[in-house]
Order: C-alpha cells, then structure tokens, then sequence
C-alpha cells in the first residue's frame, strides 16, 4: 500500500494516522503497539526515532523518546520495528535532522527504504535545506514529507506545496505537539490554503486527541494524525490501550 493510497482509499472521511515512539515502551512493545493500532484501524503509521532534543515534541513524546533513549533504543533498533510493521501499512519515520545528517542522507534513506519504510518527516529540516535529503529520498523510492504550520506565509506554502512528496503534514496549532480541549478555529482556513498549493493529499497533526476531534479534522482534511494520545496510551496500559484508543478513532472516520 502507497501513502496515497492509505489517505485516500481506505472507506474512511480521511485515513487515521497515529504516531508511535520507537522504542516505547520497549522495541518488543512499540512493535506490539503498532500491530495493534493496525489492527483497530489504521491506515498509516508513524514511527517516531527517539532524540535527545526534540524541539517540535510535547510533553507526553518527549517524556517517551527519552524512556526510549534510556532503555536502549538507536536508530537501527527502530529501524528493525519499522520492517516488522510496513509488511502491514506504510511506516512514515518521524526523524530529526541531526540524525539523518550524521548517518548522511543518501546513507539515511537506503537504510529506511531498506527497513521497508515509505517516507519520511524531519520536523527540523527547513525547506531550503532539504533539496539534497529529497533527492536521496525519491533515488530511493521514499516521500520526504514536508510541514506547513499555520504562520507559514502563502509564498512559502506555494513554495513547499510543490515540493512535496506522499502528503503535506498540515500542523493545526503553533508550538510542540500534545492533546488539546478543542481545535484552533482558523483550521479550515489553513487547509484550504495548503490545499491550494499542492497536488498531493493533506494531513493535518497536532492537538488531536478525541474521536469527536477527529472527525471534525476528517471533515476538512485527507488525513488524520494523533500522537500524543496514543503514545499515553502505548505507556498507561500496552498495544491493548493502544488498540482501544485507535479503534475508537477509526470508529469516528468511517463513512
């Protein structure tokens, strides 16, 4: 399955796209984690590389890498959870960009196509800077995923929109990620803008943490992406918390 085909043909308003920490609570239970969010519904995953200075991450990520970090976890142990879960749905790594620039990026992208992933975010990587990392990624058969936050200029979105590869990852809010009471009202306004810019689907992330979120950002958008919440779960009680809380988003997207 493509990341075209998971945000846009899977019976869903928009495909659910959780995010988990590599690593966390343990390699074994990331991997369990994932499993189970596959199997309750979810039609990409995100796959977090655990990094000692996450700038884009909250409280509840952060809090996790740095488990992950202490238990262990390196860029090839995530790697190896990664194949195990891309036989099921695409894996997109969620990686910063110190990582991928000390391995090299031509070396970064083999390794994660080899692990069976089909794309990548780097939060920290500016536009400008990505060209040679996009290049490494597309010789590989990778998306380099690129973010539009809401302070992003139109000339910038322009700009990013028709550079991107797999799905504009939209963030709804400004600042690090974490569950939010209720979305910033100029959403729409922001993903009709990135829409505007580009030919591939759109994804908003950041803040969602309900079904009824959900499904309000599935009204509007090809993807829907929850982190924080479901790695709370991925520490509170296992895949089974992590089953549960998929299940009942992707219960909210079905048509």
């Amino acid at each position: 399955m493509t990341i075209a085909s998971a945000v846009s043909e899977n019976g869903k308003r928009a495909a659910l796209m959780p995010y988990l920490m590599g690593g966390y609570p343990s390699i074994e239970g990331s991997v369990s984690a994932g499993l189970a969010a596959v199997d309750a519904g979810a039609d990409l995953l995100e796959l977090g590389i655990p990094f000692s200075d996450p700038l884009a991450d909250g409280p509840v990520i952060h809090a996790a890498g740095t488990s992950a970090l202490a238990a262990g976890a390196t860029p090839h142990s995530v790697l190896g959870v990664c194949e195990q879960l891309a036989s099921r749905v695409p894996v997109v790594l969620m990686v910063y960009a110190n990582i991928v620039l000390t391995a090299g990026a031509h070396a970064f992208a083999l390794k994660a196509a080899a692990a069976g992933a089909s794309g990548l975010i780097v939060p920290d990587l500016p536009h400008d800077e990505a060209g040679e990392l996009r290049e490494a990624c597309d010789a590989e058969g990778l998306a380099l995923i690129p973010l539009v936050a809401p302070t992003t200029t139109p000339e910038r979105i322009a700009e990013i929109g028709a550079d991107a590869r797999g799905f504009v990852y939209t963030v709804s809010l400004t600042g690090t990620t974490g569950e939010r009471s209720e979305l910033p009202p100029g959403l729409a306004d922001t993903v009709n803008r990135v829409r505007g810019s580009t030919e591939v689907p759109v994804a908003v992330g950041f803040g969602i943490s309900t079904p009824e979120q959900a499904r309000s950002v599935a009204e509007i958008a090809d993807g829907v992406i929850v982190g924080s919440r479901v790695v709370r779960a991925a520490g509170e009680g296992g895949a089974p918390a992590v089953g549960q809380v998929v299940g009942e988003l992707a219960a909210a997207l079905r048509i």
